[in-house]
């Protein structure tokens, strides 16, 4: 799609400007700015994106543009269902889905998507209440959905506890487990850069190399593993979700690294699924192992873990999190990320990380000091 940025004017920013009205984040009342992408709507965009866990860049891109026309709906603007070739999006799914998590049927993350999950979830709902069992939320189950207020639980504690208790089945042991590692960008697109002609260092070939070495000790322990790139290809990241989903991975580590305009930007963060007040238990849970391993086996500055929705957390069915490993703009980071003793260390640290997230409470070691393949047998 194209983008939209400040000075614009384009029916495209006309939408936008309507949808920012209507969340009562713009004022857009004057007529002679209807199609304009003026300052208003530029502050009226950050908002929006802070809002919805996006990159603040005051731009309306590929993800601010989707989210957006998510926001349009509420529940009962339309009739809701699964549709397998195209899913129905929008905010209207998610609060189906949250008031679905909260009488105790378990329809997946409130991601806004209407999934096979969501469908079977409306199904027994319908079902227990005597409704037509057609997967399609109308009028009928609107009204049934209101009428049992009182079972609900606040929160989002159902699906959390669900979430604790699928990875507590799982068993602590690495073995069978399925893992997707996602090194960013790739083909023509390299990421951020260093340097210049054979001197160059790239994003791409640095995440690349460290996933085939955490690839390594991790087929080494028996865990099932996929790339979601080669060397000379880069998906985009809506087709890297569509790859992981359909391996059926137990979880997504994606793995990136920064650049800033700033020399003192430096320092590695972590991110994990979460808009509003949606946002993955297990994914949260796993950004902090993996930020503090990786902290506390290299000394980088902590950043520490954030909520974000980008395109990789929101669309994988699984707990996926993206790892920002320093920025190469970063006379710090720089001599780190190009020494390949570094990623060995960062390399271990994310396998820690992956071993901890299935131990026991009482089994689970202090930050740093874990070495496999201690429990891979």
């Amino acid at each position: 799609m194209q983008v939209f940025r400040l000075g614009d004017r384009d029916d495209g920013v006309a939408e936008g400007r309507r949808i920012l009205a209507i969340l009562g984040l713009l004022d857009n009342t004057d007529p002679s700015s209807g199609d304009l992408f003026d300052s208003a709507a530029e502050t009226a965009i950050r908002a929006f994106q802070q809002r919805r866990g996006l990159t603040i860049d005051g731009v309306i891109g590929p993800e601010s543009w989707r989210a957006l026309q998510a926001a349009r709906w509420r529940l009962g603007d339309r009739t809701l269902s699964h549709n397998a070739t195209q899913q129905i999006v929008g905010d209207d799914v998610a609060e189906l889905q949250r008031q679905l998590l909260e009488i105790g049927y378990n329809a997946g993350r409130a991601d806004g998507h209407f999934g096979p999950s969501t469908a079977e979830a409306l199904l027994s709902f319908q079902r227990e209440q005597g409704l037509l069992a057609d997967a399609i939320c109308g009028p009928r189950t609107l009204r049934a959905l209101r009428q049992i207020e009182a079972r609900r639980v606040r929160g989002g504690a159902p699906q959390m506890l669900r979430d604790l208790m699928a990875v507590a089945d799982a068993g602590p042991n690495l073995l069978g487990k399925r893992i997707v590692l996602d090194p960013g960008h790739g083909g023509e697109d390299r990421g951020v850069f260093c340097g210049t002609g054979d001197d160059a260092v790239s994003e791409a070939d640095i995440v690349f190399d460290l996933a085939t070495r955490l690839e390594g000790r991790l087929t080494a322990l028996g865990v099932t593993t996929w790339l979601t790139r080669g060397r000379g290809v880069g998906p985009d990241d809506t087709a890297r979700a569509k790859f992981a989903n359909a391996q059926g991975a137990d979880l997504v580590l994606s793995l990136h690294i920064d650049a800033s305009p700033s020399p003192h930007a430096n320092g590695v963060a972590t991110y994990y699924y979460g808009a509003g007040d949606v946002s993955s238990s297990i994914g949260e849970r796993f950004a902090g192992l993996v930020q503090r391993e990786v902290v506390a086996r290299t000394g980088m500055l902590d950043g520490r873990t954030h909520p974000k929705s980008w395109t990789m957390l929101l669309l994988t069915a699984m707990p996926t999190i993206r790892l920002e490993l320093g920025y190469l703009s970063s006379p710090v980071d720089l001599p780190c990320l190009i020494d390949p003793t570094f990623r060995d260390r960062v390399a271990e640290g994310l396998l820690a990380a992956i071993q901890r997230l299935y131990l026991p409470r009482d089994l689970d070691p202090a930050t740093g000091v874990l070495k496999l393949p201690a429990f891979a047998t």
